[in-house]
């Protein structure tokens, strides 16, 4: 029971929220008219909106916008009359039609992917080659070469050493060593 009392209110305050445009007192500039009614045009002013201002965004958390899409025709100005009495007489052309006047897209349209996600890893891609571009760059013509010692035969001759040194016999590089064999441990 209760479902159906909420059901009903709920039906109710969209179906007066779509029917009754709310009145908004604006200040007026000096030539008489209304800032915000030169912005939004003949479009009515049908409740609060998102922050408070008469603007019309699509979004999923505030679904209801402050103004209506569309300025109102003849054609929706006959529909709005026709639906102020019962709904079943309207057609779902008519349905349709009240609904895109009074919102630009459905919910499944704005929640819908847009493949802006293939433009943001394109820009990422972008930046990444860049910054391989200027690494490389660095390496070949401002940093120094690498010293004598990264060379693999220095490298191995200092291994040798730090065998033959025993440095580190406990846990280091020479526990792992047979002294013996004069090769490594298995």
């Amino acid at each position: 029971m209760a479902n159906s009392l909420l059901a009903r209110t709920t039906s109710r305050l969209i179906k007066n929220a779509i029917t009754k445009p709310m009145i908004v007192q604006t200040a007026a500039s000096s030539d008489g008219g209304s800032y915000v009614r030169t912005l939004i045009g003949k479009r009515e002013v049908v409740g609060f909106g998102y922050n408070g201002e008469p603007t019309y965004v699509d979004r999923v958390d505030f679904p209801l916008p402050a103004i209506r899409w569309k300025e109102p025709t003849t054609d929706i100005l006959a529909l709005r009359e026709k639906e102020k009495g019962d709904w079943k007489q309207l057609s779902i052309e008519e349905k349709k039609a009240l609904y895109r006047a009074s919102f630009r897209q459905t919910f499944a349209e704005f929640k819908a992917p847009n493949g802006e996600w293939k433009g943001t890893i394109g820009i990422t891609l972008l930046f990444v080659s860049f910054a391989f571009w200027i690494f490389f760059g660095l390496k070949t013509f401002v940093y120094p070469p690498l010293p004598q010692s990264f060379t693999p035969e220095n490298r191995a001759a200092q291994l040798r050493r730090i065998i033959d040194l025993q440095i580190n016999p406990i846990e280091g590089i020479s526990s792992k060593w047979d002294y013996e064999k004069d090769d490594w441990k298995k």
